[in-house]
């Protein structure tokens, strides 16, 4: 039975928002995009050192399970060229799995709902734009909701140029 899984992708190394559009045209290997935000220009979080961010947030309707959907996200960032190391750095390709239908689950390699996208402006901007209404499962509070009660002061900012929807 297939799963709504949604999937933040973020850029911020060479062509960033072609990064993202080739991120998301490759997460047709592990299912349907059905849907697809515009674009954020973001300001880092972690580390300023480096660019900004672009991001955007995919809805994917997949089969695959939540730990192979992990390795077909990997992959991906591996085939866009993101060299792993510095935690928060510069990459070329960032894809994270925010949401898996209302599943739950704490493992060592992956945490459902991601455990810092109730926190950051750059993932629920895109997420509120694409499914106001998807369920966080733990804080039972909309994506929506969660935008409007953020308390994160970092800049997101709708790019002009939008992502072709699926």
């Amino acid at each position: 039975m297939p799963v709504i899984a949604y999937i933040g992708i973020g850029s911020n190394i060479g062509d960033a928002a072609a990064n993202c559009r080739k991120a998301i045209e490759l997460l047709s290997e592990a299912g349907r995009v059905v849907g697809v935000s515009s674009l954020y220009h973001t300001e880092p979080v972690g580390r300023h050192e480096q660019d900004d961010f672009i991001n955007a947030v995919a809805v994917l309707e997949t089969d695959r399970s939540p730990g192979e959907l992990l390795n077909v996200c990997q992959a991906i960032e591996d085939r866009l060229g993101r060299k792993r190391g510095l935690r928060w750095g510069p990459r070329t390709a960032d894809l994270d799995i925010l949401l898996y239908g209302d599943l739950v689950s704490a493992q060592p390699e992956l945490t459902i709902p991601h455990p810092q996208m109730a926190l950051r402006k750059f993932v629920l901007a895109p997420l509120a734009e694409i499914a106001p209404d998807a369920m966080h499962p733990l804080l039972c509070r909309t994506a929506s909701q969660l935008y409007r009660e953020l308390k994160d002061p970092h800049t997101v900012i709708k790019c002009r140029q939008e992502t072709k929807t699926p």
